[in-house]
């Protein structure tokens, strides 16, 4: 079974000739301006149907990207495709440089102490700054460990390449309860997909702020 990530939303029709406005959540303008095959998902469906891109352009006033999609030839076309998802199957996103994370991934690992084995929390977001910020969920010694992201009704999105930097920069306080990790290799030096976990060596006070 494929897995799916969303790298637009359609917003809008654009003029009469079935152009429609897309509204990105990637960082690849070639998903919106390079011709070929994407998948579309449609409000009340369950499966992605394929689809042509033939075109796009970027209207940098909007931040939006106008594109062509075959098949949809007039407004109203385009107009019953309002809402609907632009996909891609995850197997195909690019491959990133040495130290770069695509941040979905980094969401739902386990934070692990690296100097001491214990279990810190898990990461719920990323914050971007001069450095990214790792923000994560504190848990209690009496809490069992849940690494997986629960599954909801929206897919990954393909924004947020993320670059750990070789720089450190003093932690912002977090809103909640929740602390944040500058996402940076002298606190972050290993980040491991297969075990589903992040190790850090955190300065003095950084996990008690």
């Amino acid at each position: 079974m494929s897995e799916w990530i969303e790298i637009g939303k359609i917003v809008a029709p654009q003029g009469l000739r079935g152009d429609l406005r897309v509204y990105p959540s990637s960082d690849f303008p070639e998903r919106f301006l390079e011709p070929g095959k994407r998948w579309l998902l449609s409000p009340g469906q369950v499966e992605p149907q394929s689809i042509e891109l033939l075109g796009g352009r970027y209207l940098s006033s909007k931040g939006l990207y106008v594109i062509e999609l075959a098949g949809i030839e007039n407004r109203e076309q385009a107009e019953a495709l309002r809402n609907s998802q632009l996909l891609i199957e995850k197997g195909d996103r690019p491959q990133l440089e040495e130290d770069e994370f695509y941040v979905p991934d980094l969401i739902g690992l386990t934070v692990i102490n690296q100097l001491n084995g214990e279990t810190i929390g898990k990461v719920v977001s990323m914050i971007s700054a001069g450095n990214d910020l790792l923000e994560v969920e504190k848990i209690s010694t009496d809490s069992p460990v849940i690494s997986e992201v629960p599954m909801g009704d929206n897919l990954p999105q393909e924004s947020g390449r993320s670059r750990r930097k070789k720089h450190q920069q003093k932690p912002q306080s977090p809103q909640s309860k929740n602390i944040l990790i500058p996402f940076v290799k002298e606190i972050v030096p290993i980040v491991n997909f297969e075990k589903n976990i992040i190790e850090i060596t955190p300065p003095e006070g950084l996990i008690d702020l």
